[in-house]
Parts: C-alpha cells; structure tokens; sequence
C-alpha cells in the first residue's frame, strides 16, 4: 500500500513493545490464580489474549488500507448501531460484576459502552467537522451531545458509573476541542450539568442508587479508612490492600519474573484491574516506571500527529484518542492506590480484555492512518 512506509515507527514501536509487554505479565498473573481455581489448562488466558491480539492485528492493518474519511463514515453509523443497543442491554445482555453491561458471543463477550467510547470519538469528530459552519446553531451543536446523554443515563443505569463517567469525559473534551463558540458552549456546558443533576434525581426518586451496592461499599472505604483497615481488609479493601503488599514485595528491581506471591489467589483478578501491582512485584518499581514512561512517549507521538493534521475532524481524533488512553491510566493507577474506588477498567496494554484491547488496537490503527494521510499530503505539496 502506498504510504505505508509513513507509519510513525515511534508509536508503532511502543505499541508493539507495549502490548508484548502485557501479554507476557497476562500469563504470568493469571495462570497460577486460574490454575487452582479452576483446574483447567494455565494457559487459556495466554491463548485468548493471543487470539485477540491475532483479530486487533486485522483491524489495525485494514484500518491502514482505508481513508479516514470512509473510516469516520462507517464508524458513525456503527456509533448509531452502539446507542440503540445500549437500551437493548436490560433485556438481551448478560450479568457480570454486578452489571448488564454485556452481550455473550460464545466464547467472547461484547461490551458495547466500551466499544461506543472509541466510535464516538470518531463520530463526533466527523460530525462537527462536516458541520462547522453551521454550529452557530443550538439544534446543530446539541443533537450529538443529546445523543450521549442518553446514552449516558442508560450505562449509568446497569448500573456501570465508572464507565459512564469515562465516555461522559471523554464526550465532555470533544466538545470542548470543537469549533464551537464560546457562548454556545458555556450554555450547553450548563445544560449537561442540569442532565447530570436530574438524572441523579431520577435515580434517586426511583429508589435506585446510581451504584450497585457493592461499588457504594468500595466508595465508603475509601473515604472513611483506609483499605488495610481491620473492618476493611477481609471486605471492600482487600485486593486494594494485597495491592500494596505486591507493590512492596516488589521493591526496585521485583522478585523475578513469574515469582509474585500475590497472584496465589490473593488477588483474585490479577490479571485485570490489578495488573500493575504484579508487574511492579516481579519486575519492580524500576520497570513500573519505566511502563509509565512508555505511555508518555506513545500520548506525545498522538499528540504530535494530532498537531500535524490539517483539518479539525483529524486532530480530534488524535486528541480524542490520547485522552481515551490517557483517562484509562490515571482511573486504573488511581484506582489500584486507593486514590478512588475501583471501577474495573482496564490498564492500557496491560490487562486482559478483549473489547478494549480491540477498540485501544482500532484507534490506533486509525491515528497511524492520519498520520499516513499527513505525510503523504505534505509529501504531495
């Protein structure tokens, strides 16, 4: 394919180097815990992130073939497809965590919240770039922020805040980055605060938390004591609490690959949400910081080629995209230092899941194809 010498090798590298990364620490987190929980193969974890991996590699070389203009038409109406199956979720989708939040293909679950976080990017993207001159209109501006508002309220309603938060955010500094005047966005900035406020109202009048029970349990710990409290320890604080005993045991250089205490079960989900302390327990603090600085150098080169792009549809789609990557690290680090309660998203890179690793590998391939479209329009010059 013409330009495809004009990948940002950068990125590429830190991609690759990253999710190789994750994929090793996935196997050495979870085969012990799946081993003797469930008696079945150490292996089948490696197996499936490799499998998703495999699909990612096909999504991310096809998004290479395609213009951004095709892949911001096709994401729209896939984003529209995402809004009306959210509703759809309270009667076909299946529980997990305590949320409706899922649809089960066989082997695999689909999770269509974590799939509209990355459509929508492009689609909003899409939609205020084709219609910049004509967003001196309430109904024009609105409509696309309406939509996530409703959707929105149904993720809350699964109830999965965490997730809803996040897509509220990431919805929040699209709208923000678009070229919409200031008047026009400080009144719809006023009128989502009114949404959040009656929908928090709906709720409660309903009888129904905004949280399951056990997320306001999460909540009350952590702002009342700390997680390795006596009352917390053997409930809500636990795997926060073995968290720091992994980050400990790990010291500046860790205990050696494979060699985690905290993954005989003490964390149960290690290969998830807490991924980062068992890396730092048998790699070290040295090679946790040396993670970080990875994903600075990956959210730099987004940024770059965000700055680069020569229309606004493209440069909110890189910045979208560094800021869907960039919240999922601070919620999850947050989260496992029992800064916040977890939530249980995912460590970029580095935990296992199938719907985001897939969404974090097409956003990518869609950055790398900007940044072709770059450097094949200033090489065209």
């Amino acid at each position: 394919m013409k330009g495809i010498k004009y990948v940002d090798k950068w990125l590429f590298f830190v991609t690759i180097l990253l999710f190789g990364i994750g994929t090793i620490m996935i196997f050495s987190a979870s085969n012990v815990s799946f081993y003797m929980r469930y008696a079945t193969s150490p292996y089948k974890y490696l197996i499936r992130q490799i499998e998703i991996l495999i699909i990612g590699f096909i999504i991310f070389i096809a998004s290479l073939f395609f213009n951004v203009k095709f892949i911001s038409r096709v994401s729209s109406f896939i984003t529209y497809v995402l809004i009306v199956s959210l509703p759809l979720l309270f009667v076909f989708g299946i529980v997990s965590n305590d949320a409706q939040s899922w649809y089960s293909l066989g082997e695999f679950n689909m999770q269509p919240s974590e799939f509209l976080k990355v459509f929508a990017i492009i689609w909003l993207a899409r939609y205020y770039d084709i219609n910049k001159d004509k967003l001196d209109s309430y109904v024009k501006s609105l409509y696309p922020i309406f939509l996530c508002a409703l959707s929105f309220i149904a993720i809350a309603f699964q109830p999965d805040l965490g997730t809803a938060l996040i897509f509220f955010s990431i919805v929040g500094v699209i709208f923000l980055l678009s070229p919409i005047s200031k008047k026009i966005k400080t009144n719809i900035i006023g009128i989502g605060v009114g949404l959040v406020v009656l929908v928090a109202l709906i709720f409660m009048v309903a009888g129904k938390g905004l949280l399951s029970e056990r997320q306001m349990s999460r909540i009350t710990s952590v702002i009342n004591s700390s997680p390795c409290s006596e009352e917390n320890y053997y409930t809500d604080g636990n795997q926060v609490c073995n968290g720091y005993i992994a980050i400990n045991n790990g010291g500046l250089t860790g205990r050696g690959l494979g060699k985690s205490i905290q993954k005989y079960l003490y964390l149960p989900e290690a290969h998830t949400d807490f991924i980062f302390c068992i890396i730092v327990e048998e790699l070290g603090l040295l090679f946790g910081i040396f993670i970080i600085f990875l994903y600075i150098i990956l959210l730099s080169r987004i940024i770059v080629i965000g700055k680069r792009s020569s229309n606004n549809r493209d440069a909110i789609i890189c910045y979208g995209g560094a800021f869907y990557i960039f919240v999922h690290i601070i919620v999850n680090l947050a989260g496992i230092f029992g800064l916040i309660p977890m939530t249980g998203v995912p460590l970029p890179f580095m935990s296992y899941g199938g719907s985001y690793t897939l969404c974090l590998i097409f956003i990518l391939g869609v950055i790398q194809r900007i940044n072709i479209e770059n450097r094949l329009r200033k090489e065209s010059k």
